[in-house]
């Protein structure tokens, strides 16, 4: 009888811890819990530089069009710049290069590179100017020596413009050459670029 309350007593000692383990299994888990971590709990870590990467890849995105655009700006309104320029140089060489053996064509020239009422006005003068090259034989000839852009607005701009001309007459001896200068108005017709006044400047 001893024997067996001896094997009761020891049932029963041990069986308050088991209920233990059982209420507390943590208790018994391993000790290494980044075992049991799911991986997928360090993503967010790693979320962070993927997230500034992408987003400095559309910033530099975004500056590099934006440079780019404005790049192209840049360029379209120098060559506008330059086509107002260029324009009023050879106006400035067609108005001042008259010779009495192609005055037709000459004057021609003129009126083609014209708008406006200052095409209509030149026209409308360009006969008797013709016939009095014509009868003098009369040669001008003239150099651009400086020309610059004074003013730009939208499709319109203003050059100064300065030339020298060489005129010769039949019946008269070689003169020195005269320097003038010119403000030309110039705006864009079209795709093209015509002259629309004309003015001597001191």
């Amino acid at each position: 009888m001893a024997e067996h309350a001896d094997a009761t007593e020891s049932v029963a000692d041990k069986r308050p811890d088991d209920a233990d383990e059982a209420e507390h299994p943590e208790e018994s888990a391993p000790e290494d819990e980044s075992a049991a971590q799911p991986s997928g709990r360090r993503l967010p870590w790693l979320r962070t530089p993927v997230v500034a990467a992408v987003a400095l890849v559309a910033v530099l995105g975004g500056l590099a069009g934006w440079l780019a655009y404005h790049s192209h700006q840049n360029s379209v309104a120098q060559h506008q710049r330059n086509q107002f320029v260029q324009t009023a140089r050879q106006a400035a060489v067609d108005l001042t290069s008259i010779s009495f053996t192609e005055a037709d064509t000459d004057i021609q020239r003129i009126l083609d590179s014209a708008t406006g009422t200052f095409r209509d006005d030149f026209e409308q003068r360009s006969a008797p100017f013709v016939e009095v090259v014509k009868r003098t034989q009369s040669t001008s000839r003239g150099t651009v020596a400086d020309a610059g852009l004074e003013s730009e607005s939208g499709g319109q701009a203003r050059v100064l413009v300065a030339v020298s001309v060489k005129t010769s007459i039949a019946a008269a001896p070689e003169q020195d050459p005269r320097r003038w200068r010119m403000r030309i108005s110039v705006e864009k017709v079209g795709d093209d670029v015509k002259v629309s006044n004309v003015e001597f400047v001191p």
